[in-house]
């Protein structure tokens, strides 16, 4: 018996929505990224003005909502957990 699977090079993998990354983990999901102070103005505009080319944690909600900025990856997964929330890290 041969069966030929045949994978068509033009296919894409749907993107995942911001709605659908909502509701992922039922709202118990985060994610801690690791970002340059030069991009902390576009996340956090709240934010005083930081010296370049230091590097950060930001602690985002699962649908890309920035919850926190720190300076250690520890201080952000440590806040996640005091919110209940389960933190994954993002590279």
């Amino acid at each position: 018996m041969n069966i030929d699977k045949t994978i068509e090079p033009n296919t894409i993998a749907p993107a995942i929505t911001q709605e659908a990354l909502a509701h992922l983990g039922d709202g118990r999901l985060a994610y801690v990224k690791t970002i340059n102070s030069e991009d902390v103005a576009a996340l956090f505009p709240q934010a005083p003005k930081i010296e370049p080319g230091i590097k950060l944690f930001a602690l985002h909600a699962a649908d890309g909502t920035p919850i926190m900025l720190t300076d250690t990856r520890e201080a952000a997964l440590a806040n996640a957990w005091s919110q209940e929330l389960e933190a994954m890290s993002v590279h």
